[in-house]
């Protein structure tokens, strides 16, 4: 498991390019037939994923967490962004489609995943935070779920929000998760802006091509910078800075959040006019 230790405001303002992505972006995820784990200090965030080929993959309890399994004190959620798979939680079996998730509580000692056509392999993305209490396992269909419309196409941002983790659905301890798609000809994601200090995100962006980019701002509002994000990478987001992006083209991203205040709408506003 690598270990993240994410800037502070301060040492941010004069980072170079290479340095902001090396501490904001992950870049690793998503390799055939294994796990992928970053830890990072900000909240105590582990950022994962399995791709199980012919072989179910087990999850394995890093030396990193000090824990004889990885949910004994730690909740997780899952997002499967490729072919058909099932995940196993002790002796109970989740089918997860394309874009279905898993909620994992605390306290659940075997974890496995499994492909259903390793040609087609199931991509799980995980996103795990620290957990007080235990809460139920839950599969989360996202066909089922409403959507959110945002924005327009006049403004290039027509997007559509689908929340998997949150007080009003599936309920946790501290995690915040769901997936947001953007509609063809629009690129702007999360513009205007927000931040947070209540809790750190991590946006994983996918369904692009691999030529396409994201353009994703970070930063405090009057002094922002950038980082250019492929498919199937990470982007990592403290309380003090806005997360927001522009695409070569319209894509998706996975929201993940953790912290003490799990209300989404729980944002810091920022006007376009006042970034610098």
């Amino acid at each position: 498991m690598k270990i993240l230790q994410v800037a502070d405001v301060v040492r941010y303002g004069s980072m170079t390019t290479s340095e902001l992505r090396n501490t904001f972006l992950v870049d690793d995820l998503f390799q055939p037939g294994k796990f992928c784990f970053t830890y990072v200090d900000l909240d105590r965030t582990v950022i994962g994923s399995a791709v199980p080929g012919k072989n179910p993959l087990l999850l394995p309890s890093d030396e990193s967490l000090k824990a004889s399994y990885f949910t004994e004190r730690r909740e997780l959620g899952i997002l499967n962004i490729g072919g058909a798979g099932t995940v196993k939680v002790n002796e109970q079996e989740f089918q997860l489609n394309r874009l279905d998730a898993l909620y994992i509580g605390r306290g659940n000692e075997t974890v496995s995943f499994t492909s259903v056509d390793a040609e087609s392999p199931a991509e799980f993305y995980l996103l795990s935070y620290p957990a007080h209490t235990p809460h139920a396992t839950r599969l989360i269909r996202s066909a089922d779920l409403p959507r959110v419309q945002l924005g327009a196409h006049e403004s290039a941002n027509a997007r559509e929000i689908t929340k998997l983790i949150h007080l009003e659905g599936v309920r946790s301890c501290q995690l915040v998760m769901g997936f947001t798609q953007l509609a063809s000809g629009s690129v702007w994601n999360t513009m205007p802006p927000h931040t947070h200090m209540r809790r750190s995100e991590v946006y994983l962006y996918f369904d692009m091509k691999p030529k396409e980019r994201v353009i994703h701002l970070m930063g405090p509002r009057h002094e922002t910078r950038h980082i250019v994000v492929a498919n199937k990478q990470v982007v990592i987001s403290p309380g003090w800075s806005i997360h927001a992006g522009v695409g070569t083209t319209h894509y998706s991203f996975c929201w993940g959040m953790g912290g003490e205040n799990q209300d989404y709408s729980d944002m810091d506003a920022v006007a376009a006019e006042d970034l610098l």
